[in-house]
């Protein structure tokens, strides 16, 4: 039985919160700009933040498992 869990969260978290897909912050007029489809280097680093803070707390504090087979 192959353990899905990982992956699937990785996938969905990197989609949602790829810079300026769903929202950016912080924005260029704003604190928050939703899909504005523009990024810089300091909203890709605010999600790279939130990001690691998330899949730690869903892998590891949580502990999500799908299992398979």
């Amino acid at each position: 039985m192959a353990d899905w869990g990982p992956v699937v969260i990785a996938v969905v978290l990197f989609v949602l919160l790829t810079p300026g897909l769903l929202f950016q912050i912080p924005g260029k007029d704003a604190l928050v700009q939703f899909a504005n489809m523009q990024t810089s280097g300091i909203s890709i680093l605010v999600d790279t933040v939130i990001y690691f803070g998330l899949i730690t707390i869903f892998l590891i504090a949580i502990g999500v498992h799908i299992y398979s087979g």
